[in-house]
């Protein structure tokens, strides 16, 4: 289903007192523009939750924003920026009091840049039952002509710090996964944990989505035999960057962007944002694009 025929890429989105949250890719005027809805299908531009950049970005290529709820009450809001030291796309943490903003980075300089391996981008938060918080995100690999890996780490309570050590999760290694493996979103369904990804050039109907189920919050990680299980279908070309929510009754559902199969590429109306429920035979998501 196409919720918002506007260019929105990369959603991002969160639920509070009944009002869903949709964060997207920069566009021409907003670093992190805002949709809001209470029905996840029908959907208002809310303004820009990030009207500054931390200190250590660059205003512009503020890429795939996820928003975190904290055991204090405070927001946290992960966004792709380029620093300005590393001429690398890098990821910081931006807070609010609210998920509408404005957040604010306080740092001056970002969460997690992995220079020689290309940059970090695509970070994820995930909460798990027991209460503590992760962070998943790529190494921009693709960017310098490495191999991309999918990582995990634990996040301090208040979601600004990382504690342990990171953990690679996936590689692409699959062929349908081309140069590169992004956007991961862990999540949890009836106690087991699914690791969520896109695969292939965005920018083509190639791009695609996959999953892998995972043993803990850090791995390891078992990539499904049948991927792609969300791929190009009739209506929509290179469908990706994929973030499945659950609704009160239980349902499950995937928004992602893609592109209108006669402007791949476009900027206008460029990658539109869908809505697909998500059925559950035997464990294994499957996409219903009919």
């Amino acid at each position: 289903m196409l919720i918002y025929p506007e260019n929105f890429p990369d959603p991002g989105v969160i639920e509070a007192d009944g009002t869903w949250y949709a964060y997207g890719t920069n566009n021409a005027t907003d670093n992190v523009p805002l949709l809001t809805s209470t029905d996840l299908e029908h959907w208002t531009p809310a303004g820009d939750v990030l009207p500054e950049v931390g200190s250590w970005a660059q205003r512009g290529n503020t890429w795939a924003p996820e928003v975190v709820r904290t055991d204090a009450g405070k927001y946290v809001l992960y966004y792709t920026a380029r620093w300005s030291k590393a001429d690398r796309q890098c990821i910081g943490a931006a807070v609010a009091d609210t998920p509408a903003g404005p957040f604010v980075d306080p740092s001056d300089r970002p969460l997690i840049c992995q220079d020689a391996d290309g940059g970090s981008i695509d970070a994820s938060p995930y909460r798990h039952t027991d209460g503590s918080l992760y962070l998943y995100w790529k190494n921009d690999g693709n960017h310098i002509g490495k191999p991309t890996f999918l990582y995990g780490q634990k996040l301090t309570p208040d979601g600004l710090s990382l504690t342990g050590d990171p953990v690679q999760l996936m590689v692409n290694d699959k062929p349908w996964q081309a140069h590169v493996i992004e956007a991961p979103q862990m999540v949890r369904h009836d106690d087991k944990l699914y690791l969520f990804y896109s695969a292939n050039a965005f920018d083509t109907d190639r791009y695609a989505v996959g999953y892998a189920t995972c043993d803990t919050p850090l791995g390891p990680c078992h990539d499904a035999p049948e991927n792609p299980i969300l791929a190009s279908f009739p209506q929509a070309a290179g469908p990706g960057h994929s973030y499945l929510v659950t609704k009160a009754d239980g349902s499950t559902w995937l928004l992602y962007h893609a592109w209108p199969p006669d402007s791949i590429g476009s900027v206008s109306p460029g990658r539109q944002l869908w809505l697909s429920r998500v059925d559950w035979p035997d464990g294994k998501p499957v996409v219903v694009t009919s």
